[in-house]
């Protein structure tokens, strides 16, 4: 690896004319007051607002977490989960807030083999873990914010009452699983199929939901005491009142799931209110003059910086960052970094994993040795003494569920199956603060929509396994090991911003090699988001049904036939997809008072702003 990586800021050696900036889809946004850059362009817009308030970073992020529930209800909603990573500037410090949600305690392995189910379904009430999305934004508003609830809520509900425009691929979603709502969901079919399956590009209203966002504001005004304790009276109309009086209520009667059964929930109100959103310190590696901070092992976070580990012994800076050999290095290194999160992550509140090793340069000069010209069609997780476990891996076969992600939004199944899926937001204030989040979970085809909140539950449980003594074992009041990742970067000991997308088991793929393009390569923000993607499906899946296809190497149509070549002339079982169809990243990053944000043009809806 070269000895000091690239500003980022300079010329790039990308696109027509080395040394030239090349064209963009959109203009990488430059300003000194604020910036922000999410998945959709009205959850952009409510997060500029509130900076134009005068909010901070964590208004902002707040009030785009809201918005997203509302206008990407086929990404994430408020029965979900977050995780995110932000920097302080007051304090000088990183953290991560965690938003995952844990298993019920009704929820055992031994629970699901009275039920005869031998993995756990990725639709209806059974996989639902306590939603942690509404706890985590209240907590960060809290303890870092500055505003009230009805200031962050304010864009979200006015989304919800009056409308937003329908989205294509939230129509098409909410088509594909119409015979579900219609036949065994009605009260989704009373929500989304009112008038029908809606239109593209038509007003869509979600009055339930407006509804309980307004209750949640009203009860915060009516909490006697200072502006913390009126958000923890909103975080508790959630957690102990009649939010989770009508989850716990409504999950009892038994609904269709991806089993081809009917099953009841395992959730309860008594789960809710014993949750909370807690704090924790983020991992990290430095990589040249970047430091990359993570989520821990409850995350698939930590691959990200197994990966640089093991990139640190190749001169990336050498490569076309569109070429076969990069291709190839950054491929074969994530298998193996993945094949380590297959054995090892879990919540490390129930499961001692060996970060320290993992992330160590001894382990990653070991690993590395396997990395040959050829590509692996091998599952190959790491060995350290002590730590022997198993490792599942099935590999995909035929057939409607076992059908690969192609996109950075839901492969939706006809009963709700979902393989992918997620929102993200980043935000950079004039104060120095950045926060960095990835909502998911409660997409509107996961499980019936409660009645009158205008939400469904989330599905996170699925990423269990129902196998005693694996790391991410099913047990009761455990955080399943979520895709959900985010990312917050340093360059030369300073705070200089943070990326992420969506994409299920690809947020760690995309994500690094937006970062290794914008390190080695001088690629802007907006010009690494913009370049031809690929990813890899080798590794088991996170989604029901947990399927793997060895070898498998996804790209865009946009590389050259030399390259696809070349790639498939090394063994990799190539797969070309839309030239626009890769990853959905938002990055922000700051030098000095300069402020940067760029988004992803591919499904055309991503946006960023700033002045």
């Amino acid at each position: 690896m070269s000895d000091s990586l690239a500003l980022g800021n300079t010329p790039l050696s990308y696109g027509p004319g080395a040394g030239e900036t090349a064209f963009t889809t959109r203009p990488e946004i430059v300003g000194a007051f604020g910036v922000v850059a999410s998945t959709h362009w009205l959850g952009t817009a409510a997060g500029m607002r509130i900076l134009e308030k005068g909010g901070n970073a964590f208004d902002a992020a707040v009030a785009i977490g809201f918005a997203l529930q509302v206008v990407e209800p086929h990404l994430n909603g408020c029965g979900g989960e977050v995780p995110i990573i932000f920097h302080d500037a007051r304090s000088g410090r990183a953290r991560v807030l965690c938003g995952q949600g844990v298993a019920p305690a009704a929820a055992s392995i031994e629970r699901f083999a009275e039920l005869d189910l031998e993995i756990i379904p990725g639709s209806g009430f059974l996989p639902a873990c306590v939603p942690g999305s509404f706890g985590a934004w209240m907590t960060l508003l809290r303890d870092y914010g500055t505003m009230h609830v009805a200031d962050v809520l304010e864009t979200a509900i006015t989304y919800a009452r009056d409308g937003y425009i329908m989205l294509p691929r939230i129509a098409a979603a909410i088509e594909t699983v119409a015979p579900l709502f219609r036949t065994e969901w009605p009260t989704s079919a009373e929500l989304y199929l009112r008038n029908g399956v809606p239109a593209a590009a038509t007003l869509f209203t979600n009055p339930d939901l407006a509804l309980t966002y307004e209750r949640i504001v009203l009860t915060s005004r009516d909490t006697p005491g200072n502006r913390e304790q009126k958000i923890e009276g909103a975080r508790k109309a959630f957690y102990e009142g009649f939010v989770a009086e009508a989850i716990d209520k409504f999950v009892r009667a038994p609904a269709m799931d991806t089993s081809g059964r009917r099953h009841a929930g395992l959730l309860t109100g008594q789960d809710l209110s014993t949750w909370q959103a807690t704090y924790e310190e983020p991992l990290s590696l430095s990589y040249g003059a970047f430091e990359v901070l993570k989520p821990g092992p409850w995350t698939q976070g930590p691959v990200f910086l197994q990966q640089l580990a093991l990139l640190k012994g190749f001169d990336l800076s050498d490569l076309d960052p569109v070429g076969g050999e990069f291709i190839h290095l950054v491929t074969e290194c994530l298998k193996l970094a993945f094949a380590d999160r297959e054995k090892y992550y879990g919540d490390p509140d129930f499961v001692d994993v060996p970060m320290a090793r993992l992330l160590s340069s001894e382990y990653a000069d070991q690993r590395r040795r396997l990395v040959g010209k050829t590509a692996s069609l091998e599952f190959r997780p790491g060995s350290i003494p002590g730590y022997d476990r198993e490792a599942p891996y099935v590999v995909a076969q035929t057939g409607e569920q076992a059908v690969a992600l192609g996109a950075g939004e839901p492969t939706v199944g006809p009963r709700g199956s979902v393989r992918g899926d997620t929102v993200h937001l980043d935000v950079i204030d004039r104060h120095g603060n950045i926060v960095s989040a990835t909502p998911s979970g409660g997409w509107l085809q996961s499980s019936p929509a409660i009645p009158g909140l205008g939400f469904a539950l989330g599905t996170r449980a699925q990423m269990f396994w129902l196998k005693p003594g694996l790391a991410s074992s099913l047990e009761p009041g455990k955080r399943p090991r979520t895709t959900l990742s985010v990312s917050l970067l340093t360059r030369d000991g300073k705070p200089y911003g943070s990326f992420g997308t969506p994409g299920g088991d690809q947020q760690d793929q995309w994500s690094s090699v937006f970062f290794l393009r914008h390190a080695h390569h001088r690629m802007n923000l907006q010009s690494a988001i913009d370049a031809p993607m690929f990813h890899n499906d080798h590794m088991p899946s996170s989604f029901f049904p947990r399927q793997a296809k060895p070898g498998s190497l996804t790209l865009e149509s946009r590389f050259s036939d030399a390259v696809l070549r070349d790639l498939d002339g090394r063994g990799h079982r190539v797969e070309i997809v839309d030239a626009w169809s890769l990853g959905r990243i938002s990055a922000v990053s700051k030098d000095g008072r300069i402020l940067r944000a760029a988004a992803n043009p591919r499904y055309m809806q991503g946006y960023a702003f700033g002045r």
